[in-house]
């Protein structure tokens, strides 16, 4: 029997194919584009972080031989991840960047000594700042943050921590008691209503300001801070004093100015080491005025000094007002 060949359906499959190659085609072109496209993208990448790396080094000063990354009134909302790779850094100053997030690659940098990141927009300290054990100093004043993590405990040689000025932090870790080492602590202007129970635990703590905050009264307690020998209590809402603050014996500098002191106990004048108070803008009952200085730049005068409390505390012996607490002084 002779074969018969249908033209039609050659035709019809040939078309077929060629439109089979033609798309495969296609799409072999589309996803070669794709490749190269993020191929590109890959680079520009890379190029980009090479461009933030090197700008970063140029903002890297030796001082002394320690290597600091300085950055002053410049746009850095973000640190870039290339900052790994300067793991040596041993400080970071950055201020008035509007920094808004500490990055969390902070814990790579175990050689830092100093992070003062204050005057940003900060919001959260991340829990991997407690992995740096070397770190001294923490300053975050003038930021947004609201709460101090637990983990802040871990920066065992931490000396001087500076969170003034974020204008809501109310509560500190019980576990900041940990920090054996810190001499200096800031918690001006905040929203505190007591000194935190882990500040009186502080066993190195020389220099405390919780000025500004909402505090009316001190702890009973407060006399555990032995080695306290500066104390600011500024624009607060104290109207009097524990006894136990006649215990701080190395007490040097008192600031009261600013609340609602009516009387000045007399127990102060146990602070053997005091140099310098301040009364200042207190509704004091008495009004009680110095005979005239031969020093007119006596500034313990001006500013309702030491001086000014002796007479005061005088002047009330003499109108017969002291309270109970005070004439069991006596």
């Amino acid at each position: 029997m002779t074969a018969v060949v249908c033209i039609g359906s050659i035709s019809n499959i040939k078309a077929l194919w060629e439109s089979r190659i033609k798309k495969h085609q296609e799409e072999l072109k589309a996803e070669s584009c794709r490749r190269g496209r993020g191929s590109l993208g890959e680079i520009s990448d890379i190029w980009e972080s090479r461009i933030q790396l090197s700008k970063l080094k140029e903002k890297v000063y030796n001082e002394e031989g320690r290597l600091i990354l300085r950055i002053e009134k410049e746009e850095w909302k973000t640190l870039p991840a290339c900052l790994v790779k300067l793991p040596q850094l041993q400080e970071w100053q950055l201020h008035r960047t509007g920094l808004t997030t500490i990055p969390t690659f902070i814990n790579n940098f175990n050689d830092l000594l100093v992070l003062d990141l204050s005057r940003n927009v900060i919001s959260k300290i991340p829990r991997e700042i407690g992995r740096l054990t070397k770190l001294r100093e923490l300053l975050l004043s003038y930021n947004r943050i609201t709460e101090v993590p637990a983990e802040i405990s871990g920066c065992e040689n931490l000396e001087r921590l500076e969170l003034a000025v974020n204008k809501d932090i109310s509560e500190l870790p019980a576990q900041l008691s940990k920090l054996t080492q810190l001499t200096h602590l800031d918690l001006n202007m905040n929203q505190f209503s007591t000194i935190p129970e882990a500040v009186l635990e502080l066993p190195a703590l020389e220099w405390l300001d919780i000025g500004s905050n909402k505090l009316k009264t001190l702890p009973q307690d407060i006399d555990k801070m032995q080695n306290l020998h500066t104390l600011w209590l500024q624009r607060n809402e104290i109207s009097q004093l524990p006894e136990s603050i006649r215990c701080l014996q190395n007490l040097s500098t008192l600031v009261l100015s600013n609340n609602r002191m009516r009387m000045i106990p007399v127990y102060l004048q146990s602070l053997q080491n005091l140099r310098f108070v301040n009364f200042r803008d207190n509704p004091l009952e008495l009004e009680v005025s110095l005979p005239p200085s031969k020093d007119e730049e006596d500034e313990e005068r001006e500013l309702f000094g030491l001086q000014f409390m002796h007479a005061y505390i005088q002047e009330s012996r003499n109108a017969g007002i002291l309270d109970m607490e005070d004439l069991k002084m006596l």
